[in-house]
């Protein structure tokens, strides 16, 4: 993690759940409208990666700090480091817990740490990130808080009751939270990610990348049916950037051809 000096104010974007598709978009994208970006994952290596990445592509500061949203001493911790950069203007909370693969668990199946868990990581671990820079924004009367949630957040399905009632509660707090600090000037909204994402396509068209396939654990799928995290990333920064006249409390993105299993 690089140097946390600082000599003149910065605009602070904290991006909780980076990985290599989303989380990692959104970065980017902030950090190209001139923010300082500070990305939080557990894998400290492979996040460390991303922040020298993007900095280089953006000649830009990105600081790579390790969080387990699991662990409430260790959101603590990393928001101690976060807050040290400046005023938090912005928190997307995009994570979650990973299941172990894509297919459907049989509720008898599922184990009950591996339950308590996923719903820690979804929506306690947000709850204690927004707490964290929630009075600084509410302080400057300014402030976005984005929520990551998914097809899940708004039905059950079945063989995935640890991703939806995680995801369940998240989309509550998110409603909660607007309803209190909305009239503080602080914009919090959910986003819904109705389908699968896949690896950025990097300026190449939708009609060549459909021509082309991926996979979804080990089933195959057109690449017209995925969503492309830049372009996804691209609606986290016009949220932030809303009129306040006309704030969205709720989104959700899909590709115009979803698969039939999202």
């Amino acid at each position: 993690m690089k140097s946390m000096a600082s000599s003149a104010p910065q605009r602070i974007a904290a991006i909780v759940g980076v990985g290599p598709k989303l989380g990692r978009s959104i970065a980017r994208k902030f950090v190209h409208e001139g923010y300082t970006v500070a990305i939080l994952a557990r894998d400290l290596g492979r996040l460390s990666k991303f922040a020298d990445e993007i900095a280089r592509e953006e000649k830009a500061q990105v600081f790579a700090i390790r969080i387990d949203c699991s662990e409430s001493r260790s959101v603590r911790e990393a928001f101690e480091g976060v807050l040290s950069l400046g005023f938090v203007e912005v928190l997307v909370y995009n994570a979650y817990q990973q299941p172990p693969n894509w297919h459907p668990t049989n509720f008898t199946d599922i184990r009950l740490d591996s339950f308590e868990k996923s719903l820690t990581v979804s929506s306690v671990g947000a709850f204690h990130c927004a707490q964290q820079v929630l009075p600084g924004m509410v302080e400057r009367g300014r402030g976005t808080i984005l929520f990551t949630g998914c097809s899940g957040s708004l039905k059950g399905i079945a063989g995935r009751s640890e991703l939806c009632c995680g995801k369940f509660a998240l989309r509550a707090l998110s409603q909660c939270l607007s309803m209190e600090f909305q009239p503080h000037g602080i914009h919090i909204a959910h986003v819904i990610i109705d389908g699968v994402i896949g690896p950025p396509r990097g300026g190449q068209s939708s009609s060549s990348a459909s021509q082309r396939t991926t996979t979804l654990g080990t089933t195959p799928i057109g690449v017209d049916v995925i969503m492309d995290p830049d372009a996804v990333a691209q609606t986290y920064w016009q949220l932030h950037v809303q009129d306040r006249s006309a704030w969205t409390q709720e989104i959700d993105l899909r590709p115009s051809n979803p698969p039939k299993f999202c």
